[in-house]
């Protein structure tokens, strides 16, 4: 429901009535009462989905939906679909660490989203576009705007340049840490900040994983910052000569740590769907 939708926004830091506050609420009143025109009516005569509709999942999938810097028309919003079980569309990251230290960190993709879009006949099996991470051509940018050379121009049965970085960290030779992402050409970045983050500025697993992430990949130059940084340090990386560009989040690490004799996981909140299991 509403609620749910706006509890995920820090709406005290954002204030009472702030033109961001009623922004926010009035988007989640659109896809909200899109919903009820389609989806609500006498539970005797029709199936309301009401747990599908109250439910953190759909809630936060109603929250993607919303632009946090501009309303969207009413014309461009649709009823959701509650029901709908979703698969992630994205490179798909898992890490598993036992008690006796085995460790996996396992990075899958099918490169874009579902791929090549071609399916092999009478499997449902889809066919991946790993061909968009050579370099067709010295100089000209992929689809993530990573550019390349000759090293890494396509031949036969050569491996294309990928972004993936699934990362096991050992302390005295055993696994510490075990970590990785999707999300493109940030993945290394990503990995980067949250290793950084662990053993640099020693913040435990959860936080590390929610901290707000950066970016820059040389070309296109700018620095991508998630948009909650701080105002003031936007302000500073401008005045130093950086030219920002914000984005809603970046990445979406599944990590597992072991730490005083125990575990300690965090699965990325910025993707709905990823989960932490003990057992």
């Amino acid at each position: 429901g509403l609620g749910s939708i706006m509890s995920q926004f820090p709406n005290r830091k954002l204030g009472h009535n702030t033109a961001q506050t009623i922004h926010l609420m009035a988007e989640s009143m659109k896809l909200a009462y899109a919903d009820r025109s389609k989806f609500l009516g006498d539970p005797d005569f029709v199936p309301v989905p009401v747990a599908e509709l109250t439910s953190k999942t759909y809630a936060e999938r109603i929250r993607q939906r919303i632009n946090p810097y501009r309303a969207t028309p009413s014309s461009e919003i649709a009823p959701g679909n509650p029901t709908q079980r979703v698969e992630s569309n994205d490179t798909t990251h898992y890490s598993v660490m036992d008690k006796y230290g085995n460790a996996v960190a396992n990075t899958y993709t099918l490169n874009f989203s579902y791929g090549s879009k071609i399916t092999v006949p009478g499997t449902g099996i889809l066919l991946n576009n790993e061909m968009d991470d050579f370099s067709a051509k010295p100089g000209v940018p992929n689809a993530y705007g990573l550019t390349g050379a000759e090293f890494n121009a396509i031949a036969p049965e050569k491996r294309m340049l990928s972004s993936m970085t699934p990362t096991i960290v050992l302390k005295d030779g055993k696994s510490y840490l075990v970590t990785g992402s999707p999300g493109g050409s940030r993945i290394i970045t990503t990995v980067l900040q949250l290793i950084m983050n662990v053993i640099d500025h020693q913040l435990n697993i959860a936080t590390a994983t929610n901290a707000i992430r950066v970016h820059h990949q040389w070309l296109p130059d700018q620095l991508f910052v998630e948009q909650d940084l701080n105002g003031d340090t936007i302000q500073l990386l401008k005045y130093k000569g950086y030219k920002i560009s914000v984005r809603n989040a970046m990445g979406s690490t599944q990590s597992i740590m072991y730490i005083n004799n125990s575990f300690e996981g965090a699965s990325d909140p910025r993707k709905p769907g990823a989960l932490t299991l003990g057992y």
